[in-house]
């Protein structure tokens, strides 16, 4: 027994701990002022279960994760499939299965299955990505989860599957042109609401197209793809719900409606900003404790972090999850066996996601999207799909010179 717990990752283990102390202070904090559920409560016993089960994941053989990969990953689309049928609906949205009491959203277990599914795939070395068969096939994988989630609507979340993607693919050898190509779309997705943008971008694809030399039908195909991404995505957005429109509206201009759909970044940014150096002081968030700062025990955790403990808590979980990440490539780059090294290097890509947007969220650098904050913010599914990455991440740490 002791040899394994000397067998843990000695880095990845404090900062996890770390980043979870943080978390239930917060909650404790938001949950004085709160006549409801006590999140602190609650989120203990989360982290007790999510605890177990990271140790379960971390000690059980890597080779079943291998075996269960393709059928874990058939199971999580039918959850999420379930969940249009019977799915609980909150805040304009369908994205939780409830069993008796228990609520678990499939959108956190697609992302873990999903990823196990792909890195099965790739693990064969003798599979080319930059090859368009096998490109399709590892795209059609993470598709087949971001349209069901999208359709829920997540935009949110179906987002970490394309942001999932990219890092995957150019750490087993996509080359760095293609790479351009597949973020292109992405820049005329913008470009498209202006007809000067958009026909500007679509030149500036012929010339880059011109420099590559592909062959007439690929580069043909390449570029009315990008003129589809075009006109596509202005009806895409007629087709996008209220709430979310004034999301991404509101995210331009919070002040334009302070008291409506701007209210919960401006409060976000009074309480971040009153915080100072060292914070108002635990308990002490005048936004926190009279409760002007909305979903604080979730989206807007961070903030009550910034209020309570000022520039130097907001350092310290920003210091954390930036060695955390930093040891998680250090892990990837360690393994021998290529489908750790690509499960561990998505993982990072989800975690690191997940903590760029919702902090950059709190702060009004991007879109209010609704992603919690990694093992800080309040959330059963989220936290135990997190504590089950970490999980994989301590057992290729122990397995890493395995083939």
């Amino acid at each position: 027994m002791i040899e394994r717990i000397k067998s843990l990752d000695p880095v990845l283990l404090p900062c996890l701990a770390g980043l979870l102390l943080l978390g239930v202070l917060a909650l404790y904090s938001t949950s004085q002022s709160d006549v409801g559920t006590n999140y602190f409560t609650s989120q203990l016993k989360w982290i007790l279960l999510g605890t177990a089960v990271m140790l379960v994941v971390t000690f059980l053989t890597n080779r079943l994760y291998y075996d269960f990969a393709y059928i874990g990953y058939a199971i999580s689309l039918v959850l999420l499939i379930l969940v249009f049928f019977v799915g609980s609906e909150g805040l304009g949205a369908t994205r939780w299965l409830r069993f008796g009491g228990i609520g678990i959203q499939p959108s956190e277990i697609a992302k873990i299955a999903t990823l196990l599914a792909l890195a099965r795939y790739l693990s064969d070395e003798r599979l080319e990505i930059n090859r368009p068969k096998i490109f399709i096939i590892a795209t059609a994988i993470i598709a087949t989860p971001f349209v069901l989630i999208a359709r829920q609507p997540d935009l949110g979340t179906a987002l970490v599957f394309v942001v999932l993607a990219l890092p995957v693919y150019y750490w087993i050898g996509l080359k760095f042109a293609t790479l351009i190509l597949i973020l292109i779309p992405l820049i005329v997705l913008f470009a498209s609401f202006n007809t000067f943008t958009f026909i500007l971008a679509l030149l500036l694809i012929v010339l880059y197209l011109i420099y590559l030399r592909p062959s007439v039908v690929l580069g043909a195909v390449y570029f009315f793809l990008n003129v589809a991404v075009g006109f596509i995505t202005p009806m895409l957005w007629n087709q996008l719900k209220d709430y979310q429109k004034r999301r991404i509206t509101t995210f331009w201009n919070p002040e334009a409606d302070p008291l409506g759909a701007g209210y919960q970044i401006i409060q976000s940014k009074v309480a971040i900003g009153s915080g100072g150096f060292w914070g108002k002081g635990f308990l002490e968030g005048s936004q926190t404790q009279l409760r002007y700062l909305p979903e604080q025990h979730t989206d807007f955790i961070f903030a009550v972090i910034g209020e309570e403990f000022g520039f130097f808590g907001v350092f310290a979980g920003i210091l954390l999850f930036s060695i955390f990440l930093i040891r998680i490539v250090y892990i990837a780059n360690s393994c021998k066996s290529r489908f750790s090294s690509v499960i561990a290097i998505g993982i990072g890509a989800i975690i690191g996601f997940h903590m760029f947007i919702n902090i950059g969220m709190t702060v009004g650098l991007f879109p209010v999207t609704g992603l919690p904050l990694p093992f800080i913010s309040y959330g059963g599914s989220a936290l135990i799909s997190n504590m089950i990455m970490v999980g994989l991440l301590l057992n290729f740490y122990r397995s890493r010179y395995e083939y």
